[in-house]
């Protein structure tokens, strides 16, 4: 089944997370700038929460589902899902830790660093964790079906927030990538995000404190 499955996009948005989780390293260690403000003002914190959100939903509502149900007959591999959940359900309070700290009164820096460490930890070793484990198995048990199944519920999650997510998505692509995922947008979104999406995207200096996305 491995040539109905196209990953660019879980391939596209892992690296894209990474990307981000590099920006929160530099916000945190900066010697220049408070990061405890940047984080609490800045559009990259906020697409960052959204686009984890919105991949780690799709995945917990489509497509752990269905590889559970074609995997009925192998514990092994249920096991692995179970671990893919828990990775994901583990993430959550440490950005609402981070969330909560950004609200209080002389928010401790160290602190901050010491949350958005435990994040990079976590979520880069969930990411390095799929995609050795779970993108295979996607792969060898998915149907063309389940797996157009699963894009569209990504799609909608990303849904009112694509004008951004997307460029954002792109952001730092390489060209085949570029290519292959501008090419499953409807026409009126491919438009959109070439003459509109894109440029507002690039103007916007997202981890600068005091932006909005």
């Amino acid at each position: 089944m491995s040539d109905a499955i196209d990953l660019t996009v879980m391939y596209a948005m892992h690296g894209a997370l990474r990307r981000e989780l590099a920006q929160l390293d530099r916000v945190t260690t900066a010697a220049d700038r408070d990061p405890v403000r940047v984080l609490a003002t800045a559009a990259g914190w906020t697409l960052f929460k959204q686009a984890l959100r919105a991949h780690h939903a799709a995945e917990d509502g489509a497509l752990w589902p269905s590889l559970r149900q074609n995997l009925a007959g192998s514990p092994k591999d249920l096991a692995l899902l179970e671990v893919m959940e828990a990775e994901h359900a583990a993430l959550a309070p440490v950005i609402q830790a981070i969330d909560e700290l950004l609200t209080e009164p002389g928010a401790d820096p160290l602190r901050l660093g010491q949350l958005t460490d435990a994040l990079t930890r976590g979520l880069a070793g969930h990411l390095k964790h799929e995609e050795d484990t779970a993108f295979p198995l996607i792969r060898r048990t998915l149907t063309a079906e389940e797996w157009a199944h699963f894009s569209q519920v990504h799609a909608q999650h990303i849904g009112k927030d694509a004008p951004l997510l997307l460029p954002w998505l792109l952001d730092g692509a390489d060209k085949p990538t570029m290519t292959r995922l501008l090419a499953q947008l409807p026409a009126h979104a491919y438009a959109a995000c070439a003459a509109r999406w894109i440029p507002a995207y690039t103007a916007l200096d997202r981890w600068s404190p005091g932006t909005t996305a």
